[in-house]
Formats: C-alpha cells, sequence, structure tokens
C-alpha cells in the first residue's frame, strides 16, 4: 500500500437508534504511522533509551496504540506491540488489520519474535500488514506471514476444545 493511500472508510458512533450521528474517517497509512510515532513520548525505556511507540488498526476501524515499558529486571518489559494489542483485546477487538511500530533508531523497527508471535494469535492467515517505522520516519511494510513463516498457533496444538 502506497503511502497517504486509503485503506477504508469506517463508521463509527453509536449505532443505537435511528438518530444515531454517525462520523466517517479515513485511516492512512501515513496517519497510522503518525499516531506510532506520537506514542514514543510515552515510551518508559530509562534503561535501553529506546523508545518505540505502534498503533494498531482494527477490522472495524478501531486504532489502539502502545509503547514500549521497560523493568530493571528486564524480563517483564513489555514492547509497544504487546501493549496495543493487550489494549485491543482488553476492549474485545480481536481482528487486527494492520500495525505500525516506530522506533528510535536509524533502523527499521520491526517487531520482535515473541510480538510476532503473538499478533500470529490474532492473525492466523499471516495477512496482518506490519509497518517498521525507524527514527526518521522512512518505512517499509511486510505481512506478519512472511515475518513469521509456519507459525505456531491453534492449529498447532490441535486440542478438542480450541
Amino acid at each position: 500500500m502506497e503511502e497517504g493511500s486509503v485503506n477504508r472508510v469506517s463508521a463509527i458512533g453509536n449505532a443505537a437508534g435511528p438518530a444515531a450521528e454517525w462520523r466517517r474517517f479515513i485511516m492512512t497509512t501515513t496517519k497510522l504511522i503518525e499516531l506510532a510515532v506520537s506514542m514514543k513520548k510515552r515510551a518508559y525505556c530509562p534503561y535501553s533509551g529506546f523508545a518505540v511507540g505502534a498503533a494498531l488498526e482494527c477490522s472495524d476501524g478501531s486504532v489502539f496504540t502502545g509503547c514500549n515499558i521497560e523493568s530493571a529486571s528486564f524480563s517483564p518489559t513489555i514492547c509497544a506491540e504487546r501493549a496495543a494489542a493487550a489494549k485491543a483485546v482488553s476492549e474485545g477487538h480481536t481482528d487486527f488489520l494492520r500495525i505500525a511500530v516506530a522506533g528510535s533508531g536509524p533502523d527499521l523497527c520491526w517487531p520482535c519474535g515473541v510480538c510476532r508471535q503473538l499478533l500470529s494469535e490474532f492473525s492466523p492467515d499471516g495477512s496482518l500488514r506490519v509497518i517498521a517505522v525507524d527514527g526518521n520516519g522512512r518505512w517499509e511494510s511486510a505481512t506478519l506471514a512472511q515475518l513469521l513463516p509456519r507459525a505456531f498457533g491453534k492449529h498447532s496444538i490441535r486440542c478438542d476444545s480450541l
């Protein structure tokens, strides 16, 4: 998808009754990237100094943002992508469409392996579009299937209760 291109038009509002007012918006790739970049200022990264922001778009047009949160013991550190995904899932949104991940460094900021695995839970066909952004605003995109081929998922467990 080209920068600034329209992904889709979504309706937002209260559909409770016939008098409901609807607002329309267009979420462009550029806007999704801007949201991810804006989240870097909220990052808590006193140990690495590497701020990361993410903006996750769901199929209904909802967008959830996140930032990285570091811990002195490192293991409980939360990546921006997982923070955004947790917010989305906790609000009942599990149909992920695109995620922009903006880093502070000179290289493109692709999701780590743990984030790729978590995102694959909500994109089992790997169609989630991942947009990686560097500290200068340059970006590239790929599907999750390209980033995590042969992902482990529900099909791997072969559990009848799933």
